[in-house]
Order: C-alpha cells, then structure tokens, then sequence
C-alpha cells in the first residue's frame, strides 16, 4: 500500500514511531497526484515545492520533539478557503486573480498544527452547483466512474479523499456542498455546527468542514480547526470534547427520512441502502421511527429566491467584461432575479428560519435523523444539475439544506453501492454541539459494513 492511502491517525502513529517520514508521505502523494490528476482533475494551485519544503520541516521537527497534532499530514484546502499567496476564483473566470493576504482560520489551523497544505482544490461557478462544472477549473471528474461528477460544491476535495491524494481535504457547505460531494465519492464529510470552524467570512448556513476517508480522521481535523476567531463574529469557543467511536446505540431515539417529501425522487438503490443502515442501528439496540418530510416545498423555493437575488446582484456588481465570463447555466438562473418583489426576497430569506424551526421541532423527540444524503447516485460530470435546468437547480439538495438553516452538524457514511458500482451515502443529522457523536455513530456504521470495495484508482 503507497503511504498515500493512509490514514491521519496511522501517518501519525508511523511518524512517532519514525517508521515513516513526512518526506516520504508528500512523495508518495505528488505521485498519486501525477498518476490520477489528468483525469481527475481536483487541484488547483499544486504546490510540489512547497509542499516537499513543508514536509522537510516537518520531518525536522519531529526529530526535535517539536511536532505539531498534525505534522507531516499532507491535505489540500478547497479554493475558496484563502491560503496566503494564492488567489481566489471562486470556480468562475470572471473572477480576479488576486493573491490572498493571508490564510482564512481554518487553513491557519491546519499549517500551525504543522499539516502540509500542498495543494488547493477545484469548485464549481461561484460554488452555487452541486457538480464541478466551472468556466475556471477544468471538468472535476468522480474517481469510482470518471463519467459522473464528482459533486459539488466540494468538488475537487471530495474526488482527491477518493483518489488518496492524501487524508484530510477541507471543503465548504452552504447547502449540503461538502455532504453531496462526500456522498457521492463515498467518503466521510461532515458539515459541522455553525460556528464549530471559524469561516472568517460568514454567512447565514456556511459551514467549513473535512472531507476524509474515515471518520476518525474527520474528528481530528475538527479538533484542530475549532475554535473562535476574531476574524468570525458567529465563531465559538472551542469545546472540550473527545472522539470515541465506541458510541451507545442502545436506546438511541433515530428518525428514519426516507421522503424529503420534494425534489427528485429518491432512487431505490438509495432507499435500500440507508432502510438497511438503519437496520443495523436497530440491530443494535437503537429505536428507529420513519417521520414525514421535514421541510416543504415554499421553505426549499423561498430560499432558492433569496440565494438567486443574492448572486444576481453580486454578478451585476461586475463590469460587463466579467460578467460575460460567467457559467451561461447561473446567468439563466439569476436572469429572473428582477421579476421578484422586495417581499418575495424577504419571504424567502424567513424560509431559513422556518427551516430551522422544523429541525428543531424533529430534535424535540429524536437523537439522530438517518436519510439520505441525496435521492440519486453521481450524475453525468458534464451537467451543472441533475435535472439540467436552471431553473430548477436545487431539486437534490432536500436532504441537506435543513441542517444549514437550522445550524445543526450533519455527516455522510458510505452505506452502500448501486449496481453500477456508485457509492451511496447515508445522512446523520443530530443535535448542535454533537458532531463527535454524528462522527462516531457513522465509524460504527462503517464498521458493520457488509461488504467492502478497494479505493478507486481513476
């Protein structure tokens, strides 16, 4: 096995021990990078040199006794989480090009606890796409089948967690941009409780959080990267908590959603595999209740209003040059922004609280909410939406929008394969402050995974 598979907690277990260097981890991955990357295409601003400089100083630190919790572990951070020295387009080209000042908080987290941030990765237009169809990155492609998506809007960090390109991937969530993606590419992704990460530019539902390949290791990047900063006002004190995944399924209250009650149709391959994680949590000892959908229609529509209204006027800020630039598919989307009334976008901006309110109401009587993490399985790459219409561009994202609204930490679990070969993922959802739990209950599914299928090779 190239050490690039390998896990955070087993790089680190290998590095104490000295049985392993970060100089040799980083080669390995610039060559699993090498290999994949062309058809993958997941990074964005690849840095070998400055990566195997990292790694250098790593490998002397833990020589010196001086290693920081993540020292040596390569990762790679989404593009829109700034890294000093590299702009941020923000998967568009109508975009400049101007180099950040400065690392955002969670990239800073990572690089004092001594991560090698090698590399950043690829995402969609403006990020407001579940795919990796972008009119600045090239075409980010699924790793298990290179004709599907990867997702979106963590596109590029998702494929790379499939690919090894190392462990620990930081991504993004607003409405389910880490969790769709994580899905897909059947890896863990975990979209924590607002405020858990420092975003340093908030907004109502965004969320920073790690794509990896075990829930273990998504635990340990939290823990780094949690923890106020001035630079986020909703940012909150780190809290005092350890990761175990010897979590107490006995007695567990979960509420099985199998309807989000709109949007596209869940596949039956997907009913399938989350009926039967949530049969081994049953098995277990847990209680498990199907419950009607959460959310409605007007709540998913409102918002779809106010985000659209949002993004027109931040592409009508552009000069006319740049705003050419822009995906044709979001142009049609904000087209109609100017026939909404002022209550219109109003009463789409209250859907968020409404949202919130019918989680909160689920939490009243249930520990954890199972669903899917999405109705379908990977779509073709080459589409900006499953449904290939702009105008319905949020029909898939029913099952994970609520928690974005509601603040609560939601992750994904692999529990299952389409009969094509697709990964499906499940959906935890559980009440704030608990992401540890989420993590955990998802090690347990994991562990009692019935069948088992090497990583994607690309």
């Amino acid at each position: 096995m190239s050490s690039a598979d390998l896990t955070a907690t087993e790089l680190l277990s290998k590095f104490r021990d000295g049985t392993l260097s970060p100089v040799e981890v980083i080669e390995d991955v610039l060559a699993r990078v090498e290999e994949l990357e062309p058809r993958i295409c997941a990074t964005y601003a690849l840095d070998p040199a400055g990566a195997r400089a990292a790694a250098r100083e790593s490998e002397r630190r833990w020589r010196d006794g001086s290693a920081g919790v993540l020292d040596g572990v390569p990762a790679t951070v989404k593009e829109n989480i700034a890294t000093r020295g590299t702009p941020v387009p923000q998967g568009t080209a109508a975009t400049e090009l101007v180099p950040a000042a400065e690392d955002a908080p969670a990239a800073a987290r990572l690089r004092e606890a001594g991560a090698v941030i090698f590399s950043k990765t690829t995402m969609p237009e403006y990020g407001m796409l579940s795919s990796g169809v972008s009119t600045f990155h090239p075409l980010t492609r699924n790793p298990w089948d290179l004709s599907k998506t990867a997702g979106g809007s963590s596109a590029g960090a998702a494929a790379a967690a499939a690919a090894g390109y190392g462990p620990l991937h930081l991504g993004t969530d607003i409405g389910g941009s880490i969790r769709l993606p994580a899905g897909w590419c059947g890896v863990v992704g975990i979209k924590p409780t607002h405020g858990r990460v420092a975003v340093g530019n908030p907004y109502p539902g965004r969320a920073i959080g790690p794509l990896t390949r075990t829930a273990a290791d998504a635990a340990l990047a939290l823990s780094v990267m949690s923890g106020y900063d001035a630079r986020d006002h909703t940012s909150l004190r780190a809290v005092d908590e350890a990761y175990t995944e010897e979590v107490t399924v006995q007695g567990l209250r979960v509420a099985l959603l199998l309807d989000a009650g709109l949007g596209l149709p869940v596949d039956p391959e997907v009913t399938a595999a989350v009926s039967s994680a949530a049969a081994v949590l049953e098995k277990g000892g847990a209680t498990v209740e199907p419950i009607a959908p959460i959310i409605t229609r007007e709540m998913l529509d409102g918002l779809d209003r106010f985000w659209r209204v949002r993004s027109a006027a931040d592409i009508a800020a552009l000069p006319e040059d740049r705003r050419a630039k822009v995906l044709p598919e979001i142009r049609a989307w904000v087209a109609t922004a100017s026939e909404l009334s002022g209550f219109d976008v109003f009463h789409g901006y209250s859907q968020m609280g409404a949202m919130a309110l019918a989680v909160s109401t689920v939490f009243q009587s249930y520990d954890v909410i199972l669903s899917p993490v999405t109705p379908i399985t990977a779509f073709p790459a080459e589409l900006a939406y499953p449904t290939d219409d702009p105008s319905k561009p949020f029909e898939h994202i029913a099952f994970t929008v609520p928690y974005n609204m509601s603040q609560h930490p939601a992750t994904t679990v692999n529990v299952g394969w389409s009969a094509s070969g697709l990964p499906i993922g499940a959906q935890l959802a559980v009440p704030h402050h608990q992401d540890l739990t989420a993590l955990g209950l998802a090690a347990y599914l994991d562990s009692q995974q019935a069948e088992r299928r090497d990583w994607p090779t690309g």
